[in-house]
């Protein structure tokens, strides 16, 4: 490989490496709490989860009760 060929693949590198580390810098700085309400797809998300969490405890606990009797 030629060396002018090398050094514009690093310098290449470099800088897509520094326009990386720009957009990391401003997403780091740009956190903090969210103002205002979450988005509607956010909160039905939750929701789901929330869900399925409570049928699996549901399901748990009566599994529990018929092992029992």
């Amino acid at each position: 490989m030629d060396v002018a060929k090398i050094l514009a693949e690093l310098r290449q590198e470099r800088e897509q490496i520094e326009e990386a580390i720009v957009s990391l810098e401003r997403l780091a700085h740009g956190r903090g709490r969210r103002r205002g309400r979450p988005p509607a797809w956010m909160t039905a998300a939750k929701k789901r989860l929330k869900e399925a969490s409570e049928a699996k405890k549901a399901a748990a606990s009566s599994k529990k009760t018929a092992a029992s009797s």
